[in-house]
């Protein structure tokens, strides 16, 4: 028992950078066990928020779902700048130069910064028309705009500790990573009820006050990753001399990032189409989705750390020149992956009144959360093995694959579907989620016989 618990602790410090060599298990043991937390960590911004805002009202969670689905475009350049990062920093460390790898990472930090305040503008100039898009009524997009021009505000707080986190991740370093979302959801959650119901001394902002608790939060984890990256201790570190453009890392990375953005963005754009159908059936529909969403975020996301584990092995033992090795880290992870899901779906499955009564006791919302979790946790197992698989792809460098794969499932099957089912087969919301389940299954089978094939082994980097 004690040698498990050393294990843990060693997890947890971040002593080990290289994964190349020694026991697999151990390997996928400290790298899993930081990515896994910091992941529950990230979900728990989604809950918390929601928990909380779902005492303001109705409308105030409607309007959290709507902006953070068109928020979800941002969040897919995040995360396909992060997984770049996590390809080309994790290759440079199994090849054994950390130089490299430190070039690579000040690139990644200028492009999101670059990028970032591009993308911020359009939501900070027009809440009320983004809003409005997505179906919110007049009250709704009266209520809400401030709370949609901040988020849109933080957007390059929000690029940064993803992509600082692909870096740390890449070079071995997932405990700080791990740290940095603890600082940012644990400066999130006391925050939160100060700023949207106020205190003697604090004014009640609302729902507008858990954006401003959500962007604080992001901000401190993003201070931490860069404490850490500067102080010389990680084997991946920033330094002035680095931040001058090197276009050759910047093609390599836009090339990989262009992929896993626009894979994430297909996905991400998935799910504003499913929410604007969904909007069609009223506020209480979109606030028991939201809610049901957020629930479902809070296990998949620790799920993905199980996936950046993955990812961070392939990308090494690449670069280490040990494809076997790789393969087998991806299998193992998956399988451990698909315990845990099956666990937790299991839990929802029986369960899924209690739970989403705890967010809100309205029947409408309650139904229909209800009946978004007991529909999509069915396919659980299925997206076990499609998230690893996928995300084990990206960390070999190859983004097109997934991207295809996520047009195919997400665009050519999912929306079309969810519209068929819930309008011209008249089903309603639940057509929608059935949508979900389907096509997020269809994905896992589709990667598996992709990943089979072993093409991704020669991908350059």
């Amino acid at each position: 028992m004690k040698k498990y618990f050393d294990l843990l602790i060693q997890a947890l410090k971040g002593e080990e950078n290289n994964f190349t060599t020694g026991s697999l298990n151990r390997a996928i043991f400290l790298l899993a066990v930081p990515m896994v937390l910091e992941m529950l960590m990230e979900s728990l911004f989604a809950v918390a928020d929601v928990f909380f805002v779902a005492k303001v009202g109705i409308e105030a969670v409607a309007t959290v779902g709507m902006t953070e689905s068109v928020l979800t475009l941002i969040y897919s350049i995040a995360i396909g700048l992060g997984t770049a990062a996590t390809a080309m920093v994790s290759r440079r460390i199994g090849e054994d130069d950390p130089a490299a790898a430190s070039r690579t990472a000040a690139q990644v930090v200028l492009m999101s910064l670059g990028i970032a305040v591009t993308v911020a503008l359009p939501g900070v100039l027009f809440p009320d028309s983004i809003l409005r898009l997505m179906g919110g009524s007049p009250e709704l997009v009266e209520h809400g705009s401030t709370f949609t021009r901040l988020m849109f505000a933080s957007s390059p707080v929000i690029i940064l500790l993803y992509t600082l986190s692909g870096i740390l991740r890449g070079g071995g370093n997932a405990s700080v990573a791990m740290r940095s979302l603890w600082i940012a959801n644990g400066v999130n959650i006391l925050l939160d009820p100060l700023f949207i119901f106020g205190l003697s001394f604090i004014p009640a902002f609302g729902v507008t006050g858990a954006a401003i608790a959500t962007s604080t939060g992001r901000l401190m984890g993003v201070l931490y990753q860069f404490r850490s990256l500067t102080n010389g201790s990680a084997a991946v570190r920033l330094e002035r001399a680095y931040f001058v453009p090197d276009w050759a890392a910047i093609r390599k990375l836009i090339e990989i990032a262009s992929g896993g953005t626009f894979q994430f963005l297909i996905a991400s754009a998935s799910w504003i189409f499913l929410t604007r159908i969904l909007s069609t059936f009223g506020p209480d529909v979109v606030a028991g989705y939201t809610i049901a969403i957020r629930v479902i975020v809070f296990t998949i996301l620790p799920s993905w750390g199980m996936a950046n584990a993955a990812a961070t092995l392939v990308g090494q033992n690449l670069g280490a020149e040990l494809p076997e090795r790789a393969e087998t880290s991806v299998w193992r992870a998956s399988l451990l992956n698909m315990i845990f899901l099956g666990s937790v779906g299991l839990l929802f499955f029986f369960f899924s009144g209690t739970i989403i009564g705890w967010f809100n006791d309205t029947p409408a919302v309650v139904q229909t959360g209800v009946t978004c979790l007991r529909i999509i946790c069915i396919g659980y197992v299925f997206f076990a093995y499609g998230m690893v698989i996928s995300q084990a792809l990206n960390g070999a460098g190859d983004t097109r694959t997934p991207t295809i794969i996520n047009l195919i499932c997400f665009w050519a099957v999912e929306i079309p579907l969810a519209y068929l089912l819930a309008h011209s087969l008249r089903l309603g919301p639940t057509g929608v989620f059935i949508s979900v389940a389907f096509s997020e299954s269809l994905l896992a089978i589709i990667a598996i016989l992709v990943f089979r094939r072993g093409k991704w082994k020669l991908v350059k980097v």
